[in-house]
């Protein structure tokens, strides 16, 4: 009896009403989010922008204490203290390397997750408006991903569609292929995005995308339209550089307008009026999706870390001068992992060392005062230019350099952050946790003085060395510095100038390498690397795993690299 009503059940169920199709047995997401029912609203293509966000503030600030610094690191800017004297640069930039490796895989995620949303507009229930806004978006941070991998690799596999199943036929576009699609993605995002008073802070505006196809036209050698995409940005009634101080530590001395753009809170155009941001990304302290926290370094943008010398072993005659952490000018709670170079510590600010407002104390910190009582030297300024006699200095040093205030926030960490904030004592109320060591602060990844100094090269590009000059003194002026004149400017002197107005905020190796300049400028101004740099590293190497699992199609080597 029990065979017969089984028997009677198949049959009904591949009868013609209800047809013997095996997709009645298909799983169909009803309740929950899958590849089948994802990307249908306004709310699914938002979460992968946002995540779009999440992949950048990873790769440039947030994803260790390492990773982002690799844009610093080997460049005529900085030195990486904890390797030594002879790093293995060969190792270093080499197909197997962590750097080639980690950076490569980063920065696909970035153009897998693009060309997703762009692949699955078409079937969304999104209105007309939406499709474009959402294509703007996802173009943008494409050309982003892009932008990034061609400066460091060359000509790379140009993917512009989603990848759904297994692919192991990459094969490598031109540099000048990747360039014109990077240039076609930021054209359709700058003509349609938001304008910049119309996005959040930190979402990226039409005048992002300007600024960065500035950059890529650039590097494409099409300076004229470098000079039109920077004006743009420079010219919107919206932009201005920030001259007077402003912001939510305007009153505190000692201080200026340049240490007023690197406070905590005052990075964003709404919140602080900051007209001078471009594109901003947001760091929000023990939030909920604002990465960073107070009870751990990681999701932290560690640049106080790693940049900010480690005052705690600072000695003369082996007696500390330092507490340490205390969030003051001795930096929070810095490892000194980042040492800059001699030529930007001293070298480019020979002609302006008293005048520039960018080199002065509290901005580049050279001077601080010792704070451990049992020092002789206690309550004296100890200066890096003229340390004490018996202290432990040697080049490179963790203990005792210059460093750039921006990479900290003096007097001004989180409050979860101090030991006893309620202390009278001036050196116990500033005193931190071990988990100190981030930078709390929103970071620029693009300000308008940048998109001053992109124009300012573009016309050096176009032979007009006094519009270049124009361009760079505006800059210039905000700061005190005296102005260059158009004979002496070249693309050595704007890369100096770079130095000067960004620093450690810059990622310098995307400068170089976009220039071609990496072997030349370190092998001049960075001799610590510099006997072990060689032209080929003007490129990475496409990493070795990557060519090994391609196994349809040669995924060719850069030349130089095995």
């Amino acid at each position: 009896m029990k065979t017969l009503y089984r028997i009677s059940l198949i049959l009904m169920l591949c009868s013609p009403a209800t047809s013997c199709k095996h997709d009645f047995l298909d799983e169909k997401a009803l309740s929950f989010l899958s590849t089948s029912n994802a990307f249908k609203t306004t709310e699914d293509f938002d979460a992968s922008v946002n995540n779009l966000y999440g992949l950048v503030r990873s790769e440039f600030y947030t994803s260790s204490d390492w990773q982002p610094m690799h844009y610093l690191y080997r460049t005529d800017l900085a030195v990486k203290v904890a390797v030594g004297s002879n790093p293995n640069l060969s190792a270093e930039f080499g197909s197997n390397g962590v750097l080639t490796n980690n950076h490569w895989s980063q920065l696909y995620k970035i153009v897998a997750e693009a060309n997703t949303i762009i692949s699955r507009i078409p079937a969304s229930q999104l209105s007309d408006a939406n499709k474009v806004m959402f294509e703007a978006k996802a173009k943008f941070f494409r050309a982003l991903g892009y932008r990034t991998l061609v400066y460091l690799y060359g000509g790379v596999p140009l993917v512009l569609n989603e990848i759904i199943g297994e692919k192991t036929d990459f094969v490598r576009a031109t540099k000048q292929e990747v360039l014109t699609q990077i240039t076609a993605d930021l054209k359709f995002a700058a003509a349609n995005l938001p304008g910049i008073t119309a996005v959040k802070d930190g979402e990226a505006s039409n005048l992002a995308a300007q600024h960065l196809l500035a950059e890529v036209c650039l590097a494409n050698g099409k300076f004229q339209d470098a000079v039109t995409a920077a004006s743009v940005v420079i010219d919107d009634p919206a932009t201005d550089l920030m001259k007077t101080r402003f912001g939510s530590r305007s009153t505190v001395t000692p201080g200026d307008v340049y240490w007023d753009l690197f406070q905590a809170k005052n990075q964003n155009r709404k919140t602080a009026n900051n007209t001078e941001a471009i594109w901003v990304v947001q760091l929000e302290t023990d939030v909920q999706g604002g990465s960073a926290v107070s009870t751990a370094m990681a999701g932290n943008y560690q640049l106080e870390r790693v940049h900010v010398p480690l005052y705690r072993d600072m000695r003369v005659n082996g007696v500390a001068l330092f507490q340490w952490p205390i969030g003051d000018y001795t930096g929070g709670r810095g490892v000194g992992f980042l040492q800059p170079s001699k030529h930007f510590a001293d070298e480019v600010w020979q002609s302006d060392f008293n005048n520039d407002i960018r080199n002065a104390n509290h901005n580049f910190v050279r001077e601080v005062v010792a704070t451990n009582p049992a020092s002789p030297f206690f309550g004296q300024k100890i200066s890096t230019q003229n340390p004490p006699p018996g202290a432990n200095i040697t080049f490179p040093s963790r203990v005792f350099y210059p460093y750039q205030s921006k990479a900290t926030t003096p007097f001004n960490h989180p409050a979860s952050l101090y030991v006893n904030p309620g202390s009278s004592d001036p050196i116990k109320k500033y005193e931190l946790k071990a988990t100190a060591g981030g930078t709390f602060a929103d970071q620029y990844i693009f300000r308008l003085a940048e998109t001053y100094l992109l124009r300012a090269e573009a016309y050096l590009g176009l032979g007009n060395a006094g519009a270049a000059a124009a361009d760079i003194n505006v800059v210039r002026s905000r700061a005190n510095a005296s102005p260059v004149l158009a004979g002496d400017v070249t693309i050595d002197y704007i890369l100096d100038e770079r130095l000067r107005e960004l620093g450690v905020e810059e990622k310098r190796m995307l400068t170089l390498m976009r220039l071609g300049k990496l072997y030349d400028r370190v092998k001049k101004y960075n001799p610590f690397y510099g006997a072990n740099m060689e032209p080929r590293f003007n490129l990475w190497a496409i990493p070795q795993g990557e060519i090994e699992r391609n196994r349809s199609a040669v995924l060719e080597q850069n030349p130089g690299y095995n």
